[in-house]
C-alpha cells in the first residue's frame, strides 16, 4: 500500500510540474509510466552514477546531481510516448520543479 501511495504522489507531482512548465508536455498515462520508470531508475542506476560522479559532485557542491536527474528525464522523454521535453534546460527545470513539488506532497501525506 505504501508503494502505491508513493507512486500516486510522484505521478501527481509530475503532472503538476508539467502543468507549470511550458516546455514539458505529458499525458496522464505518460505521467504514470514516468513515475514508475523514475522510481526504478532512482533505485537502480542513480546510486551507481552518484558514486561514479562523486568527485564532480563534490566540486560543484552537489549541483551535478541536477544534471544527472535531467539526463534521466531526457532519456525517459525519448522512450515514453506521451511525455515530451523540449530541450535539456527544460529537463533541468522540470527536475528541479519535480523535486520541490514531490517534497511538499510527501510532507503533506506524512
Amino acid at each position: 500500500m505504501f508503494l502505491i501511495i508513493k507512486w500516486l504522489t510522484m505521478t501527481t507531482a509530475i503532472i503538476i510540474s508539467a502543468y507549470l512548465l511550458g516546455g514539458v508536455h505529458i499525458t496522464i498515462w505518460g505521467a504514470i509510466w514516468v513515475a514508475l520508470s523514475l522510481g526504478i531508475i532512482n533505485v537502480t542506476l542513480k546510486p551507481i552514477l552518484l558514486i561514479l560522479t562523486l568527485p564532480i559532485n563534490i566540486l560543484t557542491l552537489g549541483l551535478f546531481t541536477l544534471i544527472i536527474n535531467a539526463s534521466f528525464i531526457i532519456l525517459l522523454s525519448t522512450i515514453i510516448k506521451g511525455f515530451e521535453v523540449e530541450n535539456f534546460w527544460w529537463a533541468v527545470l522540470f527536475s528541479l520543479t519535480l523535486s520541490i513539488i514531490s517534497y511538499f506532497l510527501n510532507k503533506i501525506i506524512q
